[in-house]
């Protein structure tokens, strides 16, 4: 069986067993389709594969460069934005101090109203209880003279002496003055 395949490969011009990409007579033909093969890779890369690569990787790009602006254009916006809420807590902080200061002037002038007129009528009272008191111990001094004027006129009379009143009252009058 072994000459006859031997036979068979002699008939159909087959000179040594191996691979065909070996055979030096068969390199001239593999060399010129492998430049053609190249050469169509090459051309279908540069102009179709790699025009579209180019074009995503700009897209690309050039979405990160506008998402980068927009993010610092964001970022400014937000330091803004926290400036001017800063600026409005600084302002309404001193609104609010302005509106208790306000509210503390306008307590302490009602206070001191209140008090002005406590004391006015604490004043008023106290001059009327003076008024009354010395109304009082004017009375009482009279009272008391009268009674000094009677006890020392029933003294006298007790003691067996005669004392007419006009005695009586300078008597009296003299001893209260001190």
């Amino acid at each position: 069986m072994a000459t006859e395949t031997q036979a068979a490969d002699a008939a159909h011009g087959a000179s040594a067993p191996g691979m065909p990409q070996l055979d030096f007579s068969n390199w001239g033909h593999q060399i010129f389709w492998l430049l053609v093969t190249l050469v169509v890779i090459y051309f279908v890369l540069s102009r179709i594969a790699l025009p579209r690569i180019a074009a995503v990787l700009a897209e690309r790009q050039g979405t990160i460069t506008n998402d980068i602006a927009a993010a610092e254009d964001l970022k400014a916006k937000a330091v803004e934005a926290e400036e001017a809420y800063n600026k409005a807590l600084a302002d309404a902080r001193a609104e609010a101090q302005r509106i208790i200061a306000e509210a503390k002037a306008e307590i302490q002038a009602d206070l001191d109203a209140a008090t002005a007129k406590a004391d006015a009528e604490i004043a008023a009272k106290t001059a009327e209880s003076e008024k009354r008191i010395s109304e009082i111990r004017a009375g009482a001094m009279q009272s008391v003279e009268e009674v000094a004027r009677d006890t020392a006129a029933e003294i006298v009379a007790a003691m067996g002496g005669k004392a007419d009143a006009k005695t009586v009252a300078a008597a009296v009058a003299e001893r209260m003055k001190g």
